[in-house]
C-alpha cells in the first residue's frame, strides 16, 4: 500500500512580483514563505522549489546509502549529503550535484563508493528525476590508526 505526504501552496500575484506560502500538511512542520527572486537571487530567508527539491534528494540519498551500506554488512555510523540544485532562468533545473562523506567503520573505499552508485539510481528521488543530470562525489572518513 503507497503512502502519501501531502503539501499545498498558496500563490498571490504575477511571477516576477507574487509570492506564495508552502505548508507541509503532512508533517505539520509549518508554514514557509515562497518567491521568483528566491530561485534567482539571494534567498534572503524565503526557499524556493528547487531547495525543497535539494532537502528532499540529500535525505532521500542519505537513506538509500544507509540501507545499501547496512545490507553490505558496514553500516553506517553518520552520513553527511549535500545536494546542490542549479536553476537557469528560461530553462529550469539544469543539474543536481550530490556531494556524501560517510563514517562507515570497517568499508574499503571501492565498496562504498559502489554502495554510493547503486544508492543514486535506487534512491526514489533519484528515480523521479530522471532525465536530470545528477551527479554525485563521495570522501569516507579515514579512521584512526
Amino acid at each position: 500500500m503507497a503512502t502519501t505526504r501531502q503539501a499545498h501552496a498558496i500563490w498571490e500575484g504575477t511571477l516576477s512580483q507574487g509570492s506564495g506560502t508552502l505548508t507541509f500538511d503532512s508533517s505539520r512542520i509549518g508554514d514557509f514563505p515562497v518567491s521568483c527572486p528566491s530561485r534567482t537571487e539571494q534567498a534572503g530567508g524565503v526557499t524556493s522549489p528547487e531547495e525543497l527539491i535539494a532537502s528532499a534528494h540529500a535525505s532521500c540519498f542519505s537513506m538509500a546509502l544507509s540501507h545499501g551500506l547496512t545490507e553490505a554488512g558496514t553500516p553506517p555510523t553518520r552520513l553527511t549529503t549535500q545536494a546542490d540544485v542549479a536553476f537557469e532562468v528560461g530553462i529550469g533545473i539544469v543539474g543536481i550535484r550530490l556531494a556524501v562523506h560517510g563514517e562507515v567503520p570497517g568499508i574499503e573505499e571501492i565498496d562504498f563508493l559502489k554502495t554510493v552508485e547503486d544508492a543514486k539510481t535506487n534512491c526514489p528521488v533519484s528515480q523521479a528525476l530522471t532525465g536530470t543530470d545528477i551527479t554525485v562525489t563521495a570522501t569516507l572518513a579515514r579512521a584512526c590508526r
